[in-house]
């Protein structure tokens, strides 16, 4: 009982500590925005799995039971989401397309390579705005195009807008003359991909809503038989017991695992840079 209760001491004491972390760490200690941001939720997240694991440990005393609600905790919000992600990515493919029409449209008019980027970057639309704003105040400042848009190319997170970027970074090297062409061709994938995204779309948010109610469901009726039929429970608080709990957890882990995958075919931006 004494060691338990050090355990679980120990474990609060790690996850005030992560919350306070997460709270007071400044952004400016990460350059990238967008990574410090990512790791101070991360913090978050893992503070309240180890809360929860206190608490399931504190009240059924099952040391797996503690582990699997942690990680049940931690990993579900994102497994089980909203789809701000997958709109997200619509949006970074739209703008994608949007630009390399711009520059397609602007390069006529524009006395370089440089120069186009530099007066597309202000109307690119907001989900690539950032990274393209970026590029212009590379190019503004003296850097090499092929450099900058190497950094760029790193940033964007969208397959065809790497493309975009690449398409870029060779016609700054070699003087492309098809890169009207090319831009029109990456801007037409970039729509259809955004279309395939919007049909998609409806089907991904019902395994989402199917996977919840089943999470839903599992959690609500182990929590009413660990409150109203404790005795029902029981064969699982010695070792064997909590063998077979680890099991079944390693089992429900997977088909989680298998339905999330599901939710995000035809959504995967990894592409070979």
């Amino acid at each position: 009982m004494t060691a338990l209760a050090a355990l679980l001491g120990a474990v609060t004491g790690l996850g005030l500590a992560l919350a306070m972390a997460a709270l007071l760490a400044p952004s400016a200690s990460v350059p990238p925005p967008r990574r410090a941001a990512l790791t101070q939720q991360q913090l978050i997240r893992m503070a309240v799995a180890l809360a929860a694991a206190v608490l399931v440990g504190a009240v059924t005393r099952w040391p797996v039971g503690a582990l699997l609600s942690a990680l049940a905790v931690y990993a579900l919000p994102v497994a089980l989401g909203g789809d701000r992600g997958a709109r997200q990515a619509l949006a970074r493919t739209e703008a994608v397309a949007t630009w390399a029409e711009m520059l397609r449209d602007n390069l006529s008019a524009a006395t370089g390579l440089e120069q186009t980027i530099v007066l597309t970057a202000p109307y690119v639309p907001e989900a690539i705005r950032p990274q393209v704003a970026d590029l212009a105040a590379a190019v503004r400042l003296g850097q090499r195009l092929p450099a900058a848009l190497d950094v760029l190319r790193e940033r964007i997170d969208d397959r065809t807008g790497r493309l975009v970027v690449r398409a870029l970074s060779q016609a700054s090297q070699r003087q492309s003359r098809q890169l009207a062409e090319l831009l029109t061709e990456l801007a037409g994938r970039a729509r259809s991909r955004a279309s395939l995204r919007l049909r998609i779309a409806p089907g991904h948010a019902r395994i989402r809503t199917n996977a919840r109610i089943i999470v839903g469901f599992t959690l609500a009726m182990a929590a009413g038989l660990a409150l109203a039929r404790p005795a029902f429970l029981a064969p699982y608080d010695d070792a064997l017991g909590q063998l077979v709990l680890l099991v079944v957890g390693a089992a429900f882990a997977a088909g989680l695992t298998g339905i999330a995958r599901l939710a995000r075919v035809g959504t995967d931006e990894r592409s070979p840079r």
